[in-house]
């Protein structure tokens, strides 16, 4: 199978990922969004660990002469590949997908995985043999599924699993709408957090995981900057059963160790990881999320910074992230941006003094129509433990930027960040916190993770962002480093665009005679353009005779 590819704004090939979903798609039915969701990942989950088990049981086959066994667990387990046994080998599904019992075979094959496999205890899917489900278009989907083979030499360069997953993911969460983005966060809102924080080695924690795409991007980073899988523990934590299992099943389909916790659980009354001190919190926490049970929680130890309102989880959240950082650590998170001024309900107090306690390291406001569940327009916050570095000494200094007017719309609805826009934002802060001032440097095309093009205000350079003397300077209208005594004149609040000021505007050296004379033109066009559509309308309200 090898389907024309096209290019999505960040550069993401859609080939057999979208052909994938369009025609399991049309395969769903009745079946909601939700629903189907499950069904669907659930599948691919399942062919995924029965590929790696088909191409070990070959290879181990071919190794038998000199002792090596194809039904020997613990040479699979060695390998950190899922044992499969008979019964749930995708061979056995594929060849039974035309009888009305596929259902029932599918839901015994996930037993079987679970019982041979611990750590998947509770976490697949199933109910596959429910009436509601046309055992017809399951079998279709099976047959559908069963053309990719996902861990061959190609797929694996081309991380076809994990892209044809993700694709998966987003696609439910536009179609499930606000319930969507509980467990999805658009792909380039991560990579911009990731870029930023940078995290090549130590304890990486989400408390608000969802389907830990932020765990992937990260692993994603350490990989494309020439690190190993293994140099970042991963610990996450997630309140929705669902979701939970998702999350459980995107690391397993990366081969990532992550604790997660035994079970599903909610962060703020049941945290699961109590003393653990992270050098990276990356997170996506619910937005202006009401009930949370604050009352209950009044005197918390984890409000270092003042007690949040009972009726909002923005500042608890927050406070909960700087609560698991490590002395050296830094955290990278979403929020409302309501959350960078309001003073209600000592939300403002709070936000005081953890500015005078010198935490915040940088934020950045972030385009409108990100997220697939809120239109409500979101920012980053990066706060630090340390300000000081071999390169420079950042205290009492916060840097600003203001990213609302980049992005590209990649439908009617929904914006996205491009590449260029991520290594914008991300390559001036990392220039800023190495410190200078700008050099000319000129940029060079590449598209790879390591070699891709990083802005820095409005210079390029190239190359792996850690890996370059990038140099800052202020940017009108982009970015700006600021100093304390500034954001208290400011009252505290943290919105960039009262700090970088105003864009400067490019010089127009067209003469008005000749400008006036084309804008003439244009709209001379447009008027007849515009007399055209008129006719076309009363044409159709006369052929409806109402005219």
């Amino acid at each position: 199978m090898s389907p024309k590819t096209t290019k999505k704004p960040n550069g993401a090939a859609l080939g057999i990922e979208a052909q994938l979903f369009a025609t399991a798609d049309k395969l769903r039915g009745h079946l909601d969004a939700a629903e189907y969701k499950n069904v669907v990942l659930g599948l691919i989950f399942l062919k995924y660990i029965s590929d790696a088990f088909e191409e070990t049981h070959t290879r181990l086959t071919a190794q038998a002469h000199v002792g090596a066994n194809p039904e020997d667990r613990d040479e699979y387990t060695a390998e950190r590949v899922f044992w499969v046994p008979k019964e749930a080998r995708w061979a056995h599904l594929r060849a039974n997908a035309k009888q009305p019992t596929i259902g029932n075979l599918i839901d015994a094959a996930m037993l079987a995985i679970e019982r041979d496999n611990p750590a998947l205890k509770d976490v697949l899917p199933g109910n596959y043999g429910r009436p509601t489900l046309d055992k017809h278009k399951l079998g279709g989907l099976v047959d559908l599924i069963s053309g990719v083979n996902f861990v061959d030499v190609e797929s694996r360069q081309q991380d076809v699993l994990g892209r044809v997953y993700e694709y998966f993911l987003s696609q439910f969460a536009s179609q499930e709408g606000k319930k969507g983005g509980e467990f999805y966060t658009p792909r380039s809102v991560v990579r911009v957090l990731v870029e930023m924080l940078a995290p090549y080695r130590g304890r990486v924690f989400d408390p608000c995981c969802g389907s830990g795409g932020m765990f992937v991007q990260s692993e994603k980073f350490i990989e494309a900057h020439g690190g190993r899988i293994g140099d970042i523990m991963v610990f996450g934590q997630e309140s929705n059963p669902n979701t939970w299992k998702l999350a459980k099943m995107n690391l397993g389909i990366r081969g990532i160790d992550g604790d997660l916790g035994r079970e599903p659980a909610d962060s703020f009354s049941r945290d699961l990881h109590p003393d653990l001190k992270a050098d990276f919190v990356l997170a996506n926490p619910p937005f202006n999320m009401s009930d949370w049970g604050g009352e209950g929680l009044r005197e918390d130890r984890r409000w270092q910074y003042g007690i949040p309102p009972v009726n909002n989880a923005n500042y608890a959240w927050v406070q909960h992230f700087v609560y698991h950082l490590a002395p050296t650590g830094t955290a990278g998170f979403v929020l409302a941006n309501g959350s960078m001024s309001s003073n209600t309900s000592n939300e403002g107090e709070i936000r005081k003094a953890m500015i005078e306690a010198d935490l915040v390291d940088c934020m950045v406001a972030l385009p409108g129509q990100l997220f697939y569940n809120t239109q409500i327009p979101v920012c980053l916050w990066f706060l630090t433990r340390n300000k000081v570095t071999a390169e420079r000494d950042r205290r009492g200094e916060t840097l600003f930027i203001d990213a609302r007017k980049l992005g590209t719309m990649v439908d009617r609805t929904h914006r996205d960040l491009t590449d260029a826009d991520i290594a914008r934002i991300a390559g001036t802060y990392q220039a800023w916190k190495r410190g200078g001032s700008v050099g000319a440097m000129d940029s060079v095309g590449a598209d790879s993770a390591v070699g891709a093009i990083y802005t820095v205000g409005e210079i390029h350079t190239v190359g792996a962002i850690h890996e370059l003397p990038l140099r800052y300077a202020d940017v009108a209208g982009f970015c700006r480093a600021a100093r304390i005594e500034e954001i208290r004149a400011h009252g505290y609040v943290l919105t960039p665009g009262r700090y970088v000021g105003a864009a400067e505007l490019e010089e127009d050296d067209e003469p008005f005679e000749e400008k006036m004379a084309r804008l003439t033109k244009e709209l001379e066009g447009q008027f007849d353009e515009g007399g055209k559509l008129e006719n076309q309308i009363r044409k159709g309200l006369k052929d409806m005779q109402y005219e």
